[in-house]
């Protein structure tokens, strides 16, 4: 697992400290959906995520870059104070393990499970909007989903929800039927 996504002790710290300071101040939302695009941005740029997670430059220039990159989605000035504190102390190699425990803080208080669904082929919308309704009934919870394609799978799918894993793909129904056959 690449060390940029890891989980940290101070990026836990750093989220709940903005989490409690962004629902004082009632810009719960605002800050989260900025926080989100923000993480959307990382996720899509390997050079953006290691240029904040680089140790070559300093917090202040990476502070400037990460507000560069920014400035045009008119952040929240909660989100852009909790940058400056992670690059004051020297914490914006943090940024993403920030933005996943923050994430994980709002979503266990909107009652939100994540769940992570591999198919081998895409699902369509109305496949995926089947499945969340699907997940939500079952986990008695919303449920947000994130897809992954593995042809590997053959059919079927595979979903994850936390440390759950539900695998009704036909690779696996196939392995079983093959050790089944295997030792009759």
């Amino acid at each position: 697992m690449n060390d940029q996504f890891r989980e940290t002790e101070a990026g836990d710290r750093y989220a709940k400290a903005a989490f409690e300071l962004a629902q004082d101040q009632g810009v719960l939302e605002a800050v989260h959906k900025d926080l989100a695009t923000v993480k959307a941005l990382l996720l899509q740029s390997a050079e953006l995520r290691n240029f904040v997670a680089s140790f070559v430059y300093t917090s202040d220039l990476k502070l400037k870059g990460l507000l560069a990159v920014t400035a045009s989605l008119k952040l929240n000035p909660l989100t852009n104070k909790v940058f400056g504190l992670l690059a004051q102390n020297r914490r914006l190699g943090d940024l993403f393990p920030f933005l996943n425990a923050f994430s994980k803080r709002y979503d266990a208080l909107k009652g939100i499970v994540n769940a992570e669904v591999t198919s081998a082929v895409p699902l369509s919308d109305e496949q995926l909007g089947n499945l969340k309704a699907a997940l939500g009934k079952a986990l008695g919870q919303s449920a947000e989903v994130s897809t992954v394609v593995d042809p590997a799978i053959l059919g079927g799918l595979k979903v994850r929800v936390g440390s759950r894993l539900f695998d009704a793909s036909l690779k696996t129904k196939l392995d079983s039927l093959k050790f089944a056959l295997k030792r009759a």
